[in-house]
């Protein structure tokens, strides 16, 4: 595919999204919740389709699709795992984020913890978890950006073109109008992403057909990848970051902040599944075809580009588009939350008497620092996108004891708390740079070892907060109340 077309179909994409992004700003004063909630007033289909694109990213076209090129239908029931966890855990925890945001005016993850455990510094060292972890994982969306530009080009248009291009939508789409420009756009990507990715599994059927059929030539030249091929120490390293994913990744979890209404929480969660169904098997599908088109790819991470060499440009254009909105789509999405979260929870912390605007201004600024921490990143080009996202997640999954603790536990403690974010933390950061697998397991079952440990031993031996009963029961009045 020439540069030229490539650039023309990324311009066209770019300015209808900034066309959406343009409009969604709302005329007066802008204040916190409005720019990073839409004052909590989305309806179903918009969180739907915000969360659906949040989630599902350039990791599904470039990295899932890779790794069943490499490992086959493992990585369907890795990616199948995620996604009945993220529906149980939102049945689950999106009542109470939304009640316990609208009841107590919060706004940010972190700062539900600060409120629940009465203290600012659990806040503080759960913003900086997340900002430590989730610039390798915001990185990954430009990598997935690079690969497919530098492939589909043939060169003409370098790795790095490729990750400033996405770096620069990705800014312009959630600068204007904060959550209402993020949210729009994304539902127009994710509705990109499903029609390409229906466009091209259809194209690849009807070749495959002409052939003697997908499955017949897949069981005869590569029945080896629809047999379970994992370890269980693999198959539990990648799977259980992702399994609560939903609780852990402050991105997502912002997304239970914005539904209007209890119909639209509901929509949000239907919608959300039916999309993420589809999206999984459509990703697979296509790893495996790749399997059978071009075997002995090195880096698996080019299998979803030199497949779309080998369809009609009409074809791959939608599909590069679409991987470039899957991308664009989760990093706006991380941008817009961790530049919230250092105003919020970090900034306002030191700064208790700054005014929201100068918050606001100063959570904008970030995001241009966020945006170069990430480009620097992506350099970087480290192997497996899927990896270094699992990693990224394991690292965050270390919040999920705090989590639990802040609506189910009454004896959690603010230091608890503190104690299993910075001390599981530190653990899967450690093994994760020096490549340890203690026993055979990943850093990700360590760290969340050490984080529930450390947890529950902490909170027995230190003060409970005076508000820890109300909270908890509160909650479970008004979801009786309202669901």
């Amino acid at each position: 595919m020439s540069a030229s077309i490539l650039m023309f179909s990324i311009g066209i994409w770019f300015v209808a999204g900034s066309y959406i992004s343009y409009t969604s700003r709302m005329s007066g004063k802008v204040d916190l919740a409005e720019y990073f909630l839409g004052s909590r007033r989305i309806d179903g289909f918009i969180s739907a389709m915000t969360y659906s694109a949040t989630t599902y990213s350039a990791f599904m076209m470039v990295g899932l699709v890779g790794l069943t090129y490499r490992y086959g239908v493992a990585a369907l029931g890795f990616e199948l795992m995620y996604l009945v966890g993220t529906v149980f855990l939102l049945i689950l925890f999106a009542p109470r984020y939304w009640i316990a945001g609208k009841k107590y005016n919060l706004i940010s993850p972190s700062e539900l913890l600060s409120f629940r455990y009465e203290n600012k510094a659990v806040g503080a060292v759960n913003t900086m978890l997340c900002l430590v972890m989730l610039v390798p994982y915001a990185s990954v969306q430009l990598m997935g950006a690079g690969y497919l530009v530098e492939t589909l080009s043939d060169g003409a248009l370098s790795y790095t073109t490729g990750t400033i291009i996405a770096a620069i939508v990705t800014f312009v789409f959630c600068w204007w109008a904060g959550l209402r420009s993020v949210a729009r756009t994304d539902a127009l990507q994710a509705i990109i992403m499903l029609v390409a990715s229906i466009a091209l599994i259809g194209y690849l059927t009807s070749k495959f057909s002409d052939a003697g059929g997908f499955r017949q030539m897949l069981v005869a030249n590569k029945g080896e990848l629809l047999r379970i091929n994992w370890s269980p120490s693999f198959f539990v390293g990648l799977t259980l970051p992702w399994t609560f994913f939903a609780v852990t990744n402050p991105q997502v979890v912002q997304r239970l902040f914005i539904p209007k209404d209890r119909s639209s929480i509901r929509k949000m969660i239907l919608g959300f599944s039916y999309f993420g169904f589809v999206y999984t098997v459509i990703c697979c599908l296509l790893g495996l075809m790749a399997a059978l088109l071009i075997p002995g790819l090195s880096l698996p991470d080019n299998a979803m580009p030199m497949l779309l060499k080998r369809v009609p440009v009409s074809v791959s254009v939608i599909v590069f588009v679409s991987i470039l909105a899957a991308a664009v789509s989760t990093m706006n999405s991380i941008v817009l939350t961790l530049s919230n979260m250092f105003g919020r929870d970090l900034l306002k912390a030191l700064l208790p008497s700054i005014s929201e605007e100068s918050e606001l201004r100063a959570s904008k600024m970030i995001m241009i620092v966020i945006m170069i921490a990430c480009l620097l990143f992506a350099q970087l080009r480290l192997d497996l996108i899927v990896v270094l996202s699992s990693l990224a997640s394991g690292g965050l999954l270390v919040q999920l004891p705090a989590v639990l603790g802040a609506f189910f536990w009454k004896r959690a403690t603010a230091k608890g708390a503190m104690a299993s974010i910075l001390l599981g933390g530190l653990t899967v950061g450690y093994m994760s740079v020096t490549n340890l697998k203690f026993l055979g397991q990943w850093p990700a079952v360590w760290g969340l070892l050490v984080a529930a440990f450390s947890f529950i031993l902490v909170s027995l031996h230190t003060k409970v907060p005076d508000t820890a009963n109300q909270f908890i029961d509160e909650l479970k009045d008004e979801i009786s109340v309202r669901f």
